[in-house]
């Protein structure tokens, strides 16, 4: 027995250096943005393509560190570049106010076909979620439509973005309470006028008074994500109908997109 254990130590100690070499090749591969990634934000990233020059580059610094450290793997589906850098994008778009702070609670995003059940199932009824940050045996997963995911970043009037939906769940999950409020990056002072400005709100969308989507008025946490896809994806037509809540945004996640 002494004697196979002495073998096998060795052996496993091998085992591991080679995986860590591996991960270490794999998970920093990439030392700059390809040029022809930076065109694909360009056309695909509203975002990004609003930027001034060194805006740009910090946006492609952060991306770069996105796709060095989770991986993005599509479920029965081919996914290509742009879809990666997609995910990337919606990652990086919430937190481009917080030059410090990185997403330390995701390894990997799964892409689906389409949308899916509570089963993760992409056939069959009832598929109607489109995002799923995960937890117990899915930690540190999030699943996205891809479909959706390509949507929210290609239809222009869309105030709806499922990348960065789900990537606030996240935020929101860093202080460890899903609830709502982002502590991670909210400052406590912040919080009443949030909680109050957040109730009025969703006053407003079960009397049919508001144009947020009416899914943001199932809970706190939801209401959190779903404005602030609209507060990224439409800046000026959320500034216009709601100004508070906009201000009050733009000091949440320190950046002023309109």
């Amino acid at each position: 027995m002494f004697y196979f254990i002495a073998w096998l130590l060795p052996v496993l100690f091998l085992g591991y250096m080679i995986w860590r070499i591996w991960i270490k090749k794999k998970t920093f591969e990439l030392k700059a943005l390809p040029e022809a990634w930076k065109k694909i934000l360009q056309e695909k990233v509203s975002f990004y393509a609003e930027l001034n020059a060194k805006e740009k580059a910090k946006f492609e610094v952060d991306v770069l560190y996105f796709l060095n450290t989770v991986t993005i793997t599509g479920v029965k589906v081919q996914i290509d570049d742009t879809d990666r850098l997609l995910v990337a994008s919606s990652a990086v778009i919430p937190l481009f106010g917080f030059p410090e702070l990185r997403y330390r609670n995701i390894n990997e995003v799964l892409l689906y076909k389409d949308s899916f059940n509570e089963d993760h199932q992409t056939e069959g009824e009832k598929r109607n979620i489109l995002g799923k940050v995960g937890s117990g045996d899915m930690n540190r997963l999030m699943i996205l439509s891809l479909p959706a995911l390509r949507a929210g970043f290609a239809l222009k009037d869309s105030k709806n973005n499922v990348g960065i939906h789900e990537f606030v769940h996240l935020i929101d999950k860093a202080d460890g309470a899903v609830d709502g409020l982002p502590e991670s990056i909210m400052s406590q002072h912040f919080v009443l006028p949030w909680l109050n400005l957040m109730h009025q709100e969703i006053e407003k969308i079960k009397e049919n008074d508001s144009d947020i989507n009416p899914y943001g008025a199932t809970s706190q946490i939801e209401f959190l994500s779903v404005v602030s896809e609209y507060f990224f994806n439409q800046p000026e037509k959320f500034k216009e109908e709601h100004p508070q809540l906009y201000r009050l945004l733009a000091k949440i996640y320190a950046q002023d997109s309109a």
